[in-house]
């Protein structure tokens, strides 16, 4: 601008700069310009290169920011499953490391020692657990460490001393290079493994499982009578016949319902719950969770204990006339088989004046593939009374197709082995639609079970299911806390 001044103002005002001291001007003028030139280029080229580093930046960051949100989700949901798998898991669980110190227990195996978490947490297993527990694990400590999966079976005491089976389970955890660096320990009760019995040990100390054969017949009254050909009076674990009976008559039983709640309409017309039964001393957390079940199971009296439960809820409902709930109750295999069973229904709803509509009564599918001629019979005869039935644990299969077609049901309930899964498997969400279709087909209501998060309920609206039960909804709570 200097030199422009000074070039205007010798050719209007002064005239008197030399002309070779013009032509110096106006060549450094030149120069000028170019040199400007140059750097407002260089500056332009600048800047388009930091506006592209700041989009790849922003493009980075925004894809951050989802990983983050997307991980935040996981592991909300794995939180919830991991929450699920600790407090109602029904399977003693634990991992150890190389030095059998315990580095992760679920709920029920630090219960069934009495312990809290800081008493096991880095302990060596011999620190806190008795000598019965800890002699297998040493036994087969050094199979275990080579990698070797030990299968066991035997009977376990509680801290009353009450003696349970347990089906035992030792797995490696092996690293990327080979080497065992810890094992888990599974204990899972007999309510796990209906279909085994404790038996000898073979050459190489574990233990063969063979399926337990049942002998079942239905009794013609209201207590279940022993056929003493065919089953002992005493269970392999000690516990008798005698004891069974008397755990159902002295009511050491606890029911809790967990909710049912609909989620393709606003449906306040009832409220629904699933009845679940624990002992007592599982309920002190002595004991996993359905351990005693399969002793009432080998006895034959489940049928008495069904009449147990179904008993103390009529009692309620007709103590309650103003509640409007239907309670889902869960149906043994021999209380099908019963053929007295529908007239002890019969004669409670009688008594009490409680609308069969209040009790729906579920079925497991492979219950009534077994014994598909009982279910039918039964469920004919409950339909008559006005009660409702529920087919559980119901999936795609051509069995379940085929009960459906055989069985005139109220509701399906989803096995909740598909339904965790349709946020991430395409083919198990296809299953749950096929199966909301067959059933909007037949007029039957559709139940998801193991609902967890808040996206599984979304997508299960979008499908149409009409009810969902599970943690995402509400956990079991004492049946004597029911809100009427």
């Amino acid at each position: 601008m200097i030199l422009l001044l000074i070039i205007i103002a010798d050719a209007y005002i002064t005239n008197e700069l030399p002309p070779h001291w013009l032509t110096a001007l106006w060549f450094s003028l030149l120069f000028t310009i170019l040199i400007v030139i140059i750097q407002l280029a260089q500056a332009e080229k600048n800047s388009r290169s930091l506006s592209n580093q700041l989009n790849v930046t922003k493009e980075r960051l925004g894809n951050e920011i989802k990983h983050r949100l997307w991980a935040e989700k996981t592991s909300s949901e794995n939180k919830i499953k991991s929450q699920f798998i600790d407090e109602n898991f029904p399977v003693m669980l634990a991992y150890f490391n190389t030095e059998l110190r315990c580095r992760y227990h679920n709920r029920i195996f630090r219960r069934w020692f009495g312990l809290n978490p800081d008493q096991i947490d880095g302990h060596s297993l011999k620190e806190f657990s008795n000598a019965e527990f800890f002699s297998d694990i040493q036994n087969n400590i050094e199979k275990i460490l080579t990698g070797k999966t030990v299968h066991n079976e035997r009977i376990l005491k509680s801290i009353k001393g009450f003696p349970y089976i347990f089906t035992e389970q030792y797995l490696p955890h092996i690293d990327n290079k080979g080497k065992t660096i810890g094992f888990y320990t599974l204990h899972t009760p007999r309510a796990q493994e209906k279909s085994r019995i404790p038996s000898k040990n073979n050459k190489d100390g574990n233990k063969t499982k063979p399926e337990l054969k049942k002998s079942i017949e239905a009794s013609t009254n209201n207590d279940i009578k022993l056929q003493q050909n065919n089953q002992p009076s005493t269970s392999k674990s000690g516990i008798t016949a005698a004891r069974i009976a008397q755990a159902i008559d002295g009511e050491e039983f606890n029911l809790y319902c967990q909710k049912i709640i609909p989620i393709k309409s606003a449906d306040t017309s009832s409220s629904h719950y699933e009845i679940l039964i624990r002992m007592h001393e599982e309920e002190n957390s002595l004991m996993p969770p359905g351990s005693f079940l399969p002793l009432v199971d080998q006895f034959q009296m489940m049928p008495k204990l069904d009449r147990w439960i179904i008993n103390h809820i009529v009692q309620w409902l007709s103590v309650h006339p103003e509640t409007n709930s239907v309670f889902h109750l869960n149906l043994a295999k021999d209380t099908l088989k019963d053929v007295a069973f529908p007239s002890f229904i019969q004669d409670q709803l009688q008594k009490t004046k409680v609308a069969g509509s209040s009790l729906c009564f579920e079925i497991e599918v492979s219950d009534a593939e077994d014994s598909t001629a009982d279910t039918h019979i039964f469920t004919q005869r409950i339909h008559e009374l006005g009660c409702l039935v529920s087919l559980c644990s119901f999936s795609d299969n051509s069995e379940s197709l085929n009960l459906q077609s055989k069985i005139k049901v109220d509701y399906l309930k989803i096995d909740g082995s598909i339904v965790c899964n349709i946020l991430r498997d395409e083919e198990d969400l296809t299953k749950i639609i096929a199966i909301n279709q067959l059933a909007q087909d037949a007029n039957v209501k559709t139940i998801a079970e193991l609902v967890e998060t808040d996206d599984i309920i979304a997508k299960l609206q979008e499908i149409g299911i009409d009810y969902a039960q599970g943690f995402g909804i509400a956990k079991p709570h004492p049946f004597n806390d029911l809100e009427t």
